[in-house]
């Protein structure tokens, strides 16, 4: 056997070592590399982050998406409701960001907010350099992390134009947000997640902070289009959270979508052992694919 015939298939699989290697290395954004506004601390839990999973170049849709994690702002479930979900947006050719945001006791709002506004801020300021359309950079959330995405759905601004940092003249508007099993209100007290709003607000927030993140009495006109889904079964964060949200939408005139699926409890992720609530991926890429946001 020649040198080069012995050597070619090992190149090859060298080649392909390569190539799986880049395709499963993530790249980590640290959002405030001189500090995050309010930080009190210097590790790793006083350092927002985002986490790229981008999907190979001949499947990508140039859409991307910020994932929060769930937890009650008090943890992150960021396998099944973080890396998991990158991975399933990749598969649909969609870019995906999760977000490692600031937690109590540490920190309350409005810290959760401002990292999760500096990473769509980041996202499409950085759009050229990912091959991303800056005007399709979405935002998806769960159960707390719901409640933090359907907060940048209705607390946004159009971005700094005269700032000195780049990323604060972008703008921190969702064009679209996906809120699954979301937290949202916190005034309604059969449908409230105390844990939630005592991590995020305190036990004794005052009567105009609770108003400013139930945010359901948020939404507005300018709010994004939203899709929503929750189970019936759900006895940690109650479906009347999405429904509330919805009849928000609809009243607001803003296209919405809900799917509210009998089966499967709280926390599920993509729902793989759940039938009927598995089902949310599939009709959530439809409505994905519907608005546009798959074309290449």
């Amino acid at each position: 056997m020649s040198e080069f015939s012995f050597c070619k298939p090992i190149a090859l699989l060298l080649s392909l070592v390569t190539i799986c290697q880049g395709l499963s290395a993530q790249e980590k954004i640290v959002l405030w590399p001189d500090g995050a506004p309010g930080a009190m601390g210097t590790e790793e839990h006083d350092q927002p982050s985002l986490t790229a999973y981008l999907p190979p170049a001949d499947r990508a849709t140039r859409t991307a998406i910020v994932i929060c994690p769930g937890g009650g702002y008090g943890h992150l479930a960021v396998g099944h409701e973080g890396e998991d979900i990158g991975k399933w947006l990749n598969s649909i050719g969609v870019a995906g960001f999760v977000l490692r945001y600031r937690l109590a006791p540490r920190y309350q709002h409005p810290s959760p907010m401002l990292d999760l506004q500096r990473g769509l801020r980041t996202v499409r300021s950085r759009a050229a350099e990912w091959k991303l359309d800056p005007t399709r950079i979405g935002v998806l959330g769960f159960s707390a992390g719901g409640h933090l995405a359907s907060t940048a759905a209705t607390h946004f601004d159009a971005g700094e134009a005269t700032a000195s940092d780049p990323i604060d003249r972008a703008s921190c508007r969702p064009d679209f947000a996906i809120l699954c099993y979301p937290v949202i209100t916190f005034t309604e007290e059969a449908a409230m997640h105390r844990g939630s709003r005592n991590n995020l607000i305190g036990k004794e927030p005052s009567a105009e902070l609770i108003q400013l993140l139930s945010n359901e009495r948020q939404v507005k006109a300018t709010t994004p289009p939203v899709f929503l889904w929750h189970t019936s079964e759900d006895k940690g964060v109650p479906p009347a959270n999405s429904t509330l949200f919805y009849l928000a939408c609809v009243h607001a005139g803003v296209p919405a979508e809900l799917h509210i699926y009998e089966k499967g409890p709280h926390g599920i992720g993509l729902a793989k052992k759940h039938p009927g609530a598995d089902q949310w991926p599939v009709q959530c890429e439809a409505w994905l694919r519907g608005r546009g946001l798959l074309k290449n």
